[in-house]
């Protein structure tokens, strides 16, 4: 079928778009830090059912220490901190601004892949993070009068929310380059056998998982959040909209985005799948009866032309 993976690419575009919508209002009803706990124990069972049906085991495979090291950080790095901010932004700037705050999720993961993996950013790279971070600017500030009756740029947003959003973009950043390194060990010690290629980014994520469910618990229990995990479980429509958003992101987006990968350029799809927060815009209108300005859907695209910039050769 001619362009099943750049179909298959805007297929996870909308299915996180869907995510960051039953998160935003999941995390509003519940709160955050209990909609991280209970998507990541939902997204661990779709993803052991998975594991099952495909390998006949529940849980991962052949891992040694580096590769569980390695994967551990980045469930910390990209899950806890990353996902904890992340969702926090969306109680305070909603998901409609964190999406377009999260593009900066590319840089920051071709900045740690230069510190890390030793990964070349080329001259259109830095295009596209200016490019991403003038999108940003564009919509996050507004005009204000100054002073001295001068027009100057404020930020229209809550400061708090826009730097838990970029606390998400960097630790999703790092998160991605952490897991490569992590899949790079367990490739070492699976073998090279295409089975087991398609076997370790879910068996991988099932690891990032359990390090994020323990993280998460360890958190709760330390600020004793059992009584408000108690009453989150109880309530139904927050549950509802954890479940949906659990199966539009760490189940099918991610298995989706494996495939996409597999049937296009990883640039194509990269890009097609960082539409999310122009895709956001549409959905966003209709249930919240917000008309976004057009200053911030042209932020939008220039956040997503930014993202190209970094797959173009």
């Amino acid at each position: 079928m001619h362009y099943f993976g750049e179909l298959t690419a805007i297929v996870v575009a909308c299915s996180w778009t869907c995510t960051a919508l039953f998160f935003e209002y999941a995390g509003k009803k519940i709160g955050s830090l209990q909609v991280n706990l209970i998507r990541l124990i939902f997204g661990g069972l779709m993803l052991s059912g998975l594991l099952w049906i495909t390998s006949g085991y529940l849980f991962p495979q052949g891992a040694d220490g580096r590769t569980w090291i390695w994967m551990s950080l980045s469930g910390l790095v990209g899950f806890v901190f990353g996902d904890l901010c992340l969702f926090y932004s969306y109680t305070l700037i909603t998901s409609r601004f964190s999406q377009l705050i999260m593009t900066l999720a590319p840089p920051f993961a071709a900045l740690f892949g230069l510190m890390l993996l030793d990964e070349q950013t080329g001259p259109m790279g830095l295009l596209g993070m200016a490019v991403t971070l003038t999108g940003i600017a564009m919509s996050v500030l507004k005009r204000s009068a100054g002073s001295k009756g001068g027009a100057g740029l404020a930020l229209h947003l809550p400061l708090r929310g826009v730097l838990l959003a970029l606390g998400g973009a960097l630790g999703q950043g790092l998160g991605i380059v952490l897991s490569k390194k992590g899949m790079f060990h367990y490739q070492q010690s699976m073998g090279t056998a295409e089975f087991f290629n398609n076997y370790i980014p879910f068996a991988a994520t099932q690891m990032r998982i359990f390090t994020g469910i323990a993280g998460f618990a360890l958190i709760i229990l330390i600020t004793r959040r059992g009584p408000a995990l108690a009453r989150a479980v109880k309530d139904g429509k927050g549950m509802w909209a954890t479940l949906g958003g659990s199966f539009f992101g760490p189940f099918l987006g991610v298995s989706l985005s494996l495939m996409a990968v597999r049937h296009t350029q990883t640039g194509i799809a990269s890009t097609i799948m960082a539409t999310v927060p122009i895709l956001i815009l549409i959905p966003y209108a209709i249930l919240y009866k917000q008309k976004p300005k057009w200053i911030e859907v042209a932020g939008a695209i220039l956040c997503v032309l930014g993202v190209a910039c970094f797959f173009i050769r």
